[in-house]
């Protein structure tokens, strides 16, 4: 079953895919015909997409899966526990996801959010 796209997830992808970028623009006029299908159970955020194809066109990001955009997470003291990537497979959103590097820090989707709203 999915769900309608979640603000947090919403927040995110706005602020990783720059409109002045060509395959970044084609990437964020997916966003409104994007679907949550499921997300990750550890907490984190990480968000898997559902995406009518027939309403949109793919960004020219290749045939693969490929790392669409990606960006650092940061704690209130500079710390880099972690980061969030979006992922297109054939030129199509397919999923969000938060990765950590820490031990110590939780590292999430509202981490993620907070960090890239600066």
């Amino acid at each position: 079953m999915t769900e309608d796209l979640p603000a947090d997830v919403a927040d995110v992808l706005d602020a990783l895919l720059d409109a002045e970028d060509p395959v970044h623009a084609a990437l964020r006029a997916q966003v409104p015909h994007l679907s949550v299908s499921g997300r990750c159970t550890c907490g984190c955020g990480t968000a898997y997409f559902d995406l009518d194809r027939s309403a949109v066109r793919p960004a020219a990001s290749g045939s693969g899966t490929v790392v669409a955009a990606e960006a650092q997470i940061l704690t209130e003291d500079g710390d880099c526990p972690g980061e969030v990537l979006a992922f297109a497979e054939a030129g199509y959103l397919s999923w969000l996801e938060v990765c950590s590097w820490s031990d110590t820090v939780e590292v999430t989707l509202a981490l993620a959010r907070r960090t890239l709203r600066r």
